[in-house]
């Protein structure tokens, strides 16, 4: 019993420390992005990211680099139309993102060697996980926890109080920009993994599970970093039993756990209320 219980370590081993981190990288971005109500931002940049990592892939450059600029190119797009006055945010945002992973997927019917590599990048490939994909994965979770930690008070008042930030000298426009670039880069090192499609919820979820269980916003991060890796690990060691997708079991994993928060906060406030 022992030894089927371990049998994952010895064949998911650096697809299960990805998993952790991949999952506590993802938590500790997915609390602004929840706090500033970007979840369709988190969703659009990973479809963007897949379109442009698809044509850099054509165009036999490096996955990290093409994606990466793509991103970034994305990003600026995004808020240059979203500050004209007649196209909204999340108007920008379904342009771009849309028009660059419809370039991918026509990238991708023009040549069928892409055809079977097709259901991996949706859905995440836990055996393409290497020794690199790991050292990538801890140096962007290293880099974006620097980030946060000595941006952390200028992120703190653009995300719950833009204005008054703008009149004590923090430009808003340059945090959103840095928030989207530690979004992109998340996404990216996280997109073999998880696949494209379920990056937005592995990113939401940890995070809107912390919002449920505390109002504090230092203690929402450490449970959102704790669910999230949690459920990274989780979701990959099952995924390996049940034999399915392992993007789609972390999803799952933190879906059950977000479902026990949200009765458990419903249990109290239900005890809480006078008879």
């Amino acid at each position: 019993m022992f030894e089927q219980l371990m049998e994952p370590f010895r064949y998911f081993t650096p697809a299960l420390v990805a998993a952790t981190l991949s999952g506590a990288l993802l938590g500790l971005v997915g609390v602004y992005v929840v706090l500033r109500g970007m979840a369709y931002i988190g969703h659009g940049l990973s479809h963007a990211i897949f379109g442009w990592a698809v044509v850099s892939f054509a165009g036999g450059v490096n996955f990290y680099v093409g994606a990466g600029a793509g991103g970034v190119l994305s990003a600026l797009l995004i808020n240059a139309l979203a500050r004209r006055k007649r196209i909204t945010a999340d108007v920008s945002i379904g342009i771009v993102t849309t028009a660059v992973f419809a370039l991918g997927i026509a990238v991708i019917s023009r040549r069928s060697s892409f055809t079977k590599n097709f259901e991996a990048a949706l859905f995440g490939n836990v055996l393409g996980v290497s020794a690199i994909d790991v050292l990538v994965i801890a140096a962007t979770l290293l880099g974006v926890a620097l980030v946060v930690i000595f941006d952390y008070r200028r992120l703190l008042y653009s995300t719950f109080d833009p204005e008054v930030a703008e009149i004590s000298g923090i430009s808003s426009r340059v945090q959103d920009l840095v928030l989207t670039a530690i979004l992109a880069a998340s996404i990216i090192v996280t997109m073999r993994l998880l696949g494209v499609t379920l990056i937005a919820a592995a990113l939401i979820t940890p995070a809107a599970t912390a919002r449920l269980l505390t109002n504090r916003f230092g203690k929402m991060f450490r449970l959102s970093v704790a669910i999230g890796a949690a459920s990274g690990f989780l979701g990959v060691y099952l995924s390996y039993f049940l034999d399915v997708a392992s993007g789609a079991s972390v999803v799952l994993v933190a879906s059950i756990v977000f479902a026990g928060a949200l009765l458990l906060t419903s249990v109290r406030w239900r005890v809480r209320q006078p008879a």
